[in-house]
């Protein structure tokens, strides 16, 4: 764990891709507007209060909120604001851990001597982004990067949450399970079932209980972190350990005319994405959400690393059908999501025989898996020269492309 002083900050600027259209266009500034078209990828704080969120089809938001203002987006702008707001903040350290374009942790325990408390660098740091860029940042000041993440959302808007671990155990119990670290919809719903609804009553149930409700792995993490004890470390140069792109579909049946050119069009995303940092990996995970926000996940372990993208989109499905025959009674699904582990740098390809088995078309070293991957090379070589959009698979799913590829690229830049 980390020292008994709050030294760890969590910086996150705030409704990041709307406040930045604002900010490039002032007459935005207090209406309620939303960054996308068919799809919400992001939304001000003023189009929050509507019940507007990002994921929500567009349809959908303008009939909560008529005078709802859709704006295209500002990419570019994005990475360059995003990277400056975490500029400012490694004036005062280089202990920095990047967790997307718009939050950062950061420990500030060897530069106070230099720059003030960690409540003044917090400050500092806030004043200055504001100054400098016009954006407003929140940032929470923990002792952990869990409570200190926590921190940051009780921040919000624009604010400033320095929790004294003296008393940290009280603000945390206080707070909803909602805001934990990996506590989604379907968790909160399901905690909220056997009567729990904030973290200090999840911190005092039975871990046997819990572990019975998520599973021995997440319910002993959350139980721990529920006591605030999170041993993680900031780690300035994290190499990814997976890749992984998701799709939400508003509600949509399940059936294989819907979930198949949207899981090959995720594919196709993670795949190249792994090529291109020359990966491969051996474990696909698949996350289907239902109407009610419920979700199930199903994994396969490969005996060879893949990075194909038409032999991780055939995983995917036999995943996905797995999902739906142990869920029979579930006829709507609302989000696809595919994830790929155990990555391996460069990976060798070992050739095999000939052997006619239902699979060889997933195996990278059979005659159809080596020319899936020269095909999949040649689509990457021709987008790198001509664009994105120049070539296609012929599954791709046209509901997918609602999001634009500049924003995906932003909120997958880690891989």
């Amino acid at each position: 764990m980390s020292g008994s002083t709050a030294t760890i900050l969590h910086a996150d600027l705030d409704a990041f891709y709307a406040s930045v259209e604002q900010l490039l266009d002032p007459r935005l500034r207090g209406k309620p507007i939303a960054v996308g078209g068919g799809v919400v990828l992001a939304a001000s704080y003023e189009a929050r209060a509507f019940g507007i969120r990002s994921g929500m089809l567009g349809r959908q938001a303008r009939q909560l909120c008529p005078d709802l203002v859709f704006v295209g987006g500002h990419f570019h702008e994005y990475q360059r604001l995003g990277d400056a707001a975490i500029g400012v903040l490694s004036d005062f350290t280089p202990s920095i851990e990047r967790i997307s374009i718009d939050e950062a942790f950061a420990d500030v325990a060897g530069c106070t001597h230099l720059f003030g408390s960690p409540a003044e660098i917090a400050r500092t740091v806030r004043t200055r982004v504001r100054a400098e860029l016009g954006l407003p940042m929140s940032i929470g000041v923990a002792r952990t990067k869990h409570l200190a993440k926590i921190a940051s959302q009780a921040a919000k808007p624009d604010g400033l949450v320095v929790v004294d671990p003296a008393t940290e155990l009280e603000f945390l119990h206080e707070l909803p399970v909602s805001l934990m670290w990996g506590v989604g919809p379907a968790t909160e719903a399901r905690l909220a079932r056997m009567g729990v609804t904030t973290i200090g009553q999840l911190a005092q149930s039975s871990p046997q209980s819990v572990d019975r409700l998520l599973g021995h792995a997440v319910g002993s993490k959350l139980t721990a972190l529920a006591w605030n004890r999170d041993p993680r470390q900031i780690q300035t140069r994290r190499r990814a350990s997976s890749a992984g792109a998701q799709s939400a579909l508003g509600r949509r049946p399940a059936i294989e005319r819907v979930f198949k050119p949207t899981l090959h069009h995720l594919a196709d995303r993670i795949g190249a994405r792994l090529r291109a940092k020359s990966l491969a990996g051996r474990t696909i995970t698949v996350r289907v959400r239902f109407a009610d926000l419920r979700a199930v996940t199903r994994s396969r372990t490969l005996p060879a690393p893949i990075s194909a993208t038409r032999a991780l989109a055939e995983v995917a499905e036999d995943l996905v059908r797995s999902a739906l025959a142990d869920h029979p009674n579930e006829k709507t699904i609302s989000l696809l999501a595919i994830s790929v582990s155990h990555l391996d740098a460069h990976a060798s390809v070992q050739l095999e025989l000939p052997l006619a088995l239902p699979d060889e078309g997933r195996r990278p070293g059979t005659k159809q898996g080596v020319a899936r991957s020269r095909a999949d090379r040649a689509v990457d070589a021709i987008r790198k020269r001509f664009g994105a959009h120049a070539v296609d698979y012929g599954l791709a799913s046209q509901d997918a492309r609602s999001v634009p590829d500049e924003f995906r690229r932003l909120a997958e830049r880690e891989l």
